[in-house]
């Protein structure tokens, strides 16, 4: 039949071209917000390369910028105050303190691992202190075996804090070669980290000396300075069970006052009796 006898016949005619399907239709250009073509070739909306990095990623790059610039800010103030650098030195590059590791020292009958440290209390000696106990692996009932001049007095309470929250003990002494433990002092702002030992013991020769506290603040009322640092001391003793008798020994004299073991004893300040040498 051909197309004159089927349209004749009343029967529907077939288009002359083959059906086209919607989904056989090309899609229709993306248009962006003002009717430009919106495609990656660099001339719509986004665009490509630099520019168009910069429009698609703008507020990202403002974020980032006010971040970085109030970091900056911040570490500039921070380096800009007169102890930073010597809190970064004695961090990082020259501490103050030295450490050494001995195993098996024995104390009171029973071999402990001890960390001995010498030398002065640095601006940043209990982030020092925190990162060679971690190295150590001390656990508790380990010795920190002292012997130390005295130095900075926060960051003695600070490392007094550390010694107790790991559950060590402390004595005043050095080592020897072969480990055996021999007479040294702590005086000053070392009585302090002494103080955190869960026991403290006394060895027989080993010397702790007290003095006066002074401050280095730049306020105008060194009084209320002076007040708050014996607040601070006062707080810390209790909290490691000694006496506020120490506070009063020390305010007695500007010069080292030595103490005793029966006066270091009155005071709870020595807890645990070592006489001789131990090895």
């Amino acid at each position: 039949m051909d197309d004159r006898q089927q349209r004749n016949s009343g029967l529907p005619v077939p288009p002359t071209r083959p059906f086209e399907r919607p989904w056989d239709r090309p899609a229709p250009a993306r248009t962006g917000q003002h009717g430009r073509d919106d495609t990656a070739d660099g001339s719509g909306v986004h665009g490509s390369g630099a520019l168009g990095f910069l429009r698609r990623h703008l507020m990202s790059v403002v974020i980032f910028l006010l971040l970085a610039s109030g970091i900056l800010i911040q570490a500039w103030r921070d380096l800009s105050r007169p102890d930073a650098w010597d809190y970064w030195k004695d961090l990082y590059s020259t501490p103050s303190l030295t450490s050494q590791v001995t195993d098996h020292v024995a104390l009171d009958g029973r071999q402990r691992k001890a960390l001995v440290l010498r030398g002065k209390i640095g601006p940043a000696a209990a982030s020092w202190l925190r990162d060679r106990v971690d190295e150590a692996r001390l656990e508790p009932g380990d010795l920190v075996l002292l012997s130390s001049p005295g130095g900075d007095l926060g960051q003695s309470v600070i490392m007094g804090e550390i010694i107790r929250a790991r559950g060590l003990v402390t004595a005043v002494g050095t080592t020897d070669a072969s480990g055996r433990i021999r007479p040294g002092s702590c005086a000053s702002a070392c009585v302090f980290v002494y103080a955190g030992g869960t026991a403290r013991y006394d060895i027989a020769g080993s010397r702790l000396g007290v003095h006066r506290f002074t401050t280095r603040g730049t306020s105008s009322d060194p009084v209320a300075d002076t007040q708050r640092v014996t607040g601070l001391v006062l707080s810390y003793l209790k909290r490691m069970g000694i006496s506020a008798s120490l506070v009063e020994a020390m305010s007695a004299t500007s010069d080292i006052r030595w103490l005793d073991s029966r006066q270091a004893a009155e005071m709870n300040l020595v807890t645990a009796q070592v006489r001789g040498p131990q090895g």
